[in-house]
């Protein structure tokens, strides 16, 4: 009885850290995409530590394990808008999840009917559990590198590792006897504690999490070498080395390094005689970036658009341009482009080589960006 006391007290523990998150998302009246799913794993962690509780009346779980076999589902979801700054949730998402807790009860209430047709059917569901939990973790490394978000690089490895952990060892056991099982019951005392250090874990990065320093004027001023511009705003939190940013907006902005070929921070950091880290915090929380490819698209985008709308230029083609401006292929350029602008590349070309050439006479040059 002691160690179900233990159990149950980190499993207490664990819900009112969840729900801790949920009500700092409401109050926050946080809307995002991401707030959104953390909210839903919040609920998901809470519901998950309930019913696989010491003495949950195993009559629920007819009921219950439908809608936790979807939260491997869930959890992929957060990980594609938390690791993927250009994740944006679409309707088959949540299709999906929906399907998957059709399909756990489906095979929940025909397993007294036929249980090896509904065996078969919950290994089908555990392999896609793994599926959705190697496709997390795919996600986090192959978006690792351009992070540029510290406590996002520190936390994400760790809550990743644990997360998955959870879902293999809930999908594993769907090659079980029973359609979709549980790890819990009496003796679950290590799944309590796993519970317990991703609520602490997910609370500590939610909770403690400082808000984002913007694009502003401040940045813009010490990136271009301006004077005055910390006299404008002094409440920024900018603590990088100015002469950082303005040998990094030379790199950028007279050399035009973007257009280097697999351009890695690693490289570029070296270049400046500086380390990796240094450079990671002077473009996060001097300039506003938190991964390193929108930092170098915001250049490539710029360079595109100049050649695009120059008329000498009309019979390149658009693949040409783009891996010019630093793009390895042309999908990658007509997506970063299209969300820069609302646009196609072949659409903002025509549509500038359209206007009337008299009409840009007299005015002054604009950065485009």
């Amino acid at each position: 009885m002691g160690l179900t006391a233990i159990d149950l007290g980190l499993r207490g523990a664990a819900s009112g850290v969840f729900l801790l998150i949920i009500l700092a998302a409401l109050l926050r009246r946080a809307t995002s995409q991401q707030a959104l799913l953390g909210m839903a794993m919040s609920a998901g962690g809470v519901f998950y530590a309930i019913a696989t509780a010491p003495f949950f009346p195993k009559s629920s779980w007819w009921w219950v394990l439908p809608i936790m076999s979807a939260q491997p589902a869930l959890f992929w979801l957060w990980a594609r808008s938390a690791f993927d700054d250009d994740f944006v949730l679409r309707r088959w998402h949540g299709a999906l999840w929906l399907g998957i807790v059709a399909f756990g009860f489906a095979l929940t209430l025909g397993w007294a009917y036929s249980p090896a047709l509904a065996g078969a059917g919950g290994r089908g569901l555990a392999l896609l559990n793994l599926a959705l939990a190697l496709a997390a973790a795919v996600q986090t490394v192959k978006t690792w590198r351009a992070d540029l978000v510290a406590r996002r690089r520190r936390l994400r490895l760790a809550m990743l590792a644990i997360n998955v952990g959870l879902i293999v060892v809930f999908a594993g056991a769907g090659f079980a006897a029973i359609p979709v099982a549980v790890p819990g019951a009496p003796g679950s005392l290590p799944t309590a504690l796993v519970l317990f250090v991703v609520a602490m874990m997910a609370g500590v990065g939610t909770l403690a999490t400082p808000p984002a320093v913007p694009v502003d004027d401040v940045t813009a001023a010490i990136a271009s070498g301006e004077a005055g511009g910390a006299d404008r705003a002094p409440s920024a939190r900018v603590v990088v080395d100015p002469l950082l940013l303005r040998r990094l907006d030379h790199l950028m902005s007279v050399e035009r390094t973007y257009r280097q070929e697999g351009l890695a921070i690693g490289a570029l950091a070296a270049r400046l005689g500086v380390p990796e880290h240094r450079l990671r915090q002077a473009i996060n929380e001097g300039l506003g970036y938190r991964n390193f490819n929108a930092y170098l698209n915001h250049y490539r985008i710029a360079d595109a658009r100049l050649a695009l709308s120059d008329v000498t230029q009309r019979e390149v083609p658009v693949l040409t341009i783009a891996m010019d401006a630093g793009f390895q292929s042309i999908g990658p350029f007509n997506r970063a482009f299209k969300a820069e602008t609302g646009v196609t590349p072949t659409e903002f070309r025509r549509e500038a080589l359209s206007r009337p050439v008299m009409a840009d006479i007299g005015e002054p040059q604009r950065e485009i960006g």
